[in-house]
C-alpha cells in the first residue's frame, strides 16, 4: 500500500493519550500500536491528542490517522468529526457509530431494536440515585458515556443507596445487575473472532482490566456450543446494529443456570484496548493474525466520510 502523497510508505499519525479519564490506557495502546505499525513497514508519528490536534495534523500531513484514543472525545464521535472535517482517513468506527456506542442508553435502544438481550436500565439524576433505590438491588450505577469500568458502583441487596463521587456526571445510568461469567467477542470487519472467558476474583473493574495479574483470559472459552454460537452471532449483530466498522469488541455476562436466557449483552467497545496482550489482539492471534498484521489490517480498513 502506498501513500497518496507519493511517499515510499504511508505516514500514519497514531492518536494517543488525549483528555479523558482513560488517558493512561490510551497511551499504552497507542505506543504498542505505533511499534507494531513500524514493524509492518509504515512511517509512524505518535500524536498526543490535545486541543491543538487540528494544527498538529496540518503540520504532520498524515495519510491516515490510527485512532488509539479511549474514552470521551476519542471514541464518542468528537475526534472522528475533526478527522472528517480535515478529510483524513481514520481507523475504527465513524462519527455516528462511535457516538451511539459510547452512549450506553442509546446503544441499548439499538440492541433492543435488533432483538439482542439487554437488562433493564434508566438514566437518572445523581441526586435521585443517592436518595433511594431506583431499581431493586442488585443493580449497577455508572456513567452513561465512559468506558474501562470508570466510575462503576455495584449496589447489592441490603446495601444503602450509593453516595456517588464528585467525578460522576449529573446524569447516570442505573441498570439491573447481570450475574454470571464475563465473556467477550471481537469483530473484525464482518468476522466474529472467538469468545474469551475473563476470569477474575471479583468484579471486572479498572484494576482487573489493567493491573498485572488482575485477570486471566481463557480462549476459546469453554462453553456449550449453543452459547458460543450465540455470543459470536450477537457480537456481529451488535457491530452491525451500531454501524461499526473495522474492529469492535462486545461484552457479555452469562448466568449458566439459565442457559441461553442467561446470556446478556452489556456493551460494545468501538476502540478496544490494543496492546499485544489485550483481549482483541489475543483473539486475533488465536485465529492466526499477528499483532502487526492486525494493526496493518486496521490501517488498510481506514476510511472517511462515514
Amino acid at each position: 500500500m502506498a501513500g497518496g502523497s507519493g511517499r515510499a510508505a504511508p505516514r500514519i499519525a497514531v492518536l494517543l493519550g488525549g483528555l479523558s479519564a482513560e488517558r493512561e490506557v490510551s497511551l499504552s495502546t497507542g505506543r504498542e500500536c505505533a511499534k507494531a505499525l513500524r514493524v509492518a513497514g509504515f512511517e509512524v508519528v505518535e500524536v498526543d491528542a490535545g486541543r491543538d490536534l487540528p494544527a498538529r495534523l496540518h503540520d504532520i500531513q498524515p495519510d491516515i490517522c490510527f485512532n488509539a484514543l479511549h474514552g470521551r472525545w476519542g471514541e464518542d464521535g468528537c475526534v472522528q468529526g475533526i478527522l472528517e472535517w480535515l478529510g483524513i482517513p481514520y481507523t475504527h468506527s465513524g462519527v455516528l457509530a462511535s457516538s451511539l456506542a459510547m452512549d450506553k442508553s442509546r446503544a441499548k435502544d439499538a440492541y433492543r431494536a435488533a432483538g439482542l438481550p439487554v437488562v433493564e436500565s434508566r438514566i437518572v439524576h445523581r441526586d435521585v440515585v443517592a436518595a433511594g433505590h431506583v431499581l431493586p438491588a442488585p443493580y449497577v450505577v455508572k456513567p452513561n458515556n465512559e468506558g474501562s469500568s470508570v466510575g462503576v458502583y455495584i449496589v447489592r441487596p441490603g446495601q444503602n443507596a450509593p453516595m456517588l463521587s464528585a467525578e460522576m456526571p449529573e446524569m447516570v445510568m442505573v441498570e439491573t445487575y447481570a450475574p454470571g461469567r464475563e465473556l467477550t467477542v471481537s469483530v473484525l470487519g464482518d468476522r466474529a473472532l472467538c469468545v474469551t472467558d475473563i476470569i477474575t476474583d471479583g468484579w471486572y473493574d479498572y484494576d482487573a482490566k489493567y493491573a498485572p495479574g488482575g485477570s486471566r483470559h481463557e480462549l476459546p472459552a469453554k462453553l456449550p456450543t449453543e452459547i458460543t454460537e450465540a455470543c459470536l452471532d450477537y457480537a456481529l449483530r451488535a457491530h452491525r446494529a451500531l454501524g461499526c466498522r473495522g474492529l469492535s469488541r462486545t461484552d457479555f455476562r452469562w448466568d449458566e443456570a439459565r442457559g441461553l436466557d442467561g446470556l446478556i449483552l452489556l456493551e460494545t467497545n468501538t476502540q478496544p484496548g490494543m496492546t499485544p496482550t489485550s483481549l482483541s489482539p489475543e483473539q486475533a492471534a488465536h485465529v492466526g493474525i499477528s499483532f502487526p498484521e492486525l494493526c496493518r489490517w486496521i490501517v488498510e480498513d481506514a476510511s472517511c466520510n462515514r
